[in-house]
């Protein structure tokens, strides 16, 4: 063994935390102190190792080379640690944090959630609301629910697809009784949501219908927030499965027009490598959950039937 005294632990965890968050802010956020005594520890870890690890202005500093190397080796290093704690916690309830989309948090995972928790009584799930891409070089929940489309890669991830990915047109059921064609859909008041514009276009390519110009278009920062728009009669969503498939199913949303299958699907993305009991076994219920589903209506008529 080497006799040099090993820098200190707290001072190389402050560093790993600026370095997933590249934000002395959010490291400042994330370990609950001030921006001054991250910027203290980083210093105090250069002067023990002799080696720059971060250039620039305090209020943009980025990575060095070496700095960059030595962050990408402590997060595993760390979240190894963290394991090997839990599992020395014999008994112990074991939370795992999900990062997940919203809409899908609440029409699809949370009202088959007390299942899993009957199942298994010992773990402990917290859900957290997030639509961006998952990178477990920054992020540290133990697992995040996506839409992931064909040629999207996210780094240092297991992904498995638990559900198929179909679009169709929904609305309310006096509104929809009211279009007895695809084309009369077409024109309709059109709904769409921030977070995915591209909704009526990408349904129209795939169900082969033309898109004339949109008379009226409503858009909603939100998924939860175009569904809840459509089942109030204010225009047609181009929406999920699985995001209106309660709504559908009760009654309060209209689809008769049925979905087409998209070339994505949602997959359980976990960190690559890291094994953790608690987390085989939501990903092994969300397999299973994804099986049970009830499958989408079929398209029943043609663009001009």
């Amino acid at each position: 063994m080497s006799g040099r005294t090993p820098p200190p632990l707290n001072a190389l965890r402050t560093f790993e935390v600026f370095g997933r968050h590249r934000s002395m802010t959010r490291a400042a956020a994330e370990l609950c102190v001030t921006h001054g005594a991250v910027s203290r520890q980083i210093a105090a870890l250069q002067a023990s190792l002799g080696v720059t690890l971060v250039t620039g202005p305090r209020h943009a500093l980025t990575l060095t080379e070496a700095g960059a190397q030595l962050a990408e080796r402590l997060t595993p290093a760390f979240v190894a640690m963290t394991d090997a704690v839990e599992g020395v916690r014999q008994g112990a309830p074991r939370e795992i944090e999900i990062s997940c989309l919203g809409t899908f948090a609440l029409k699809w995972l949370i009202p088959r959630l007390p299942g899993f928790l009957e199942a298994h009584p010992e773990v402990r799930v917290r859900l957290s609301e997030s639509y961006a891409a998952v990178d477990y070089r920054r992020d540290r929940f133990d697992g995040a629910i996506r839409i992931v489309e064909p040629d999207q890669a996210h780094a240092r991830t297991e992904a498995t697809r638990f559900l198929g990915q179909y679009q169709g047109p929904v609305g309310a059921p006096a509104l929809m009784a009211s279009l007895p064609t695809l084309d009369a859909v077409a024109r309709a008041p059109r709904l769409r949501s921030a977070t995915f514009r591209r909704a009526w276009p990408a349904w129209s390519d795939l169900a082969g219908v033309v898109l004339p110009p949109a008379t009226t278009e409503r858009e909603f920062a939100h998924n939860h927030s175009l569904v809840e728009a459509a089942i109030s009669g204010l225009g047609v969503a181009i929406a999920p499965w699985a995001f209106v498939a309660p709504d559908v199913i009760a009654g309060r949303l209209a689809a008769p027009f049925g979905f087409v299958e998209r070339p994505s699907w949602f997959a359980f993305l976990r960190p690559e490598g890291r094994r953790d009991a608690a987390v085989d076994a939501f990903r092994d219920w969300l397999v299973a959950e994804g099986a049970r589903s009830p499958p989408p209506p079929i398209p029943s008529t043609g663009p001009g039937d």
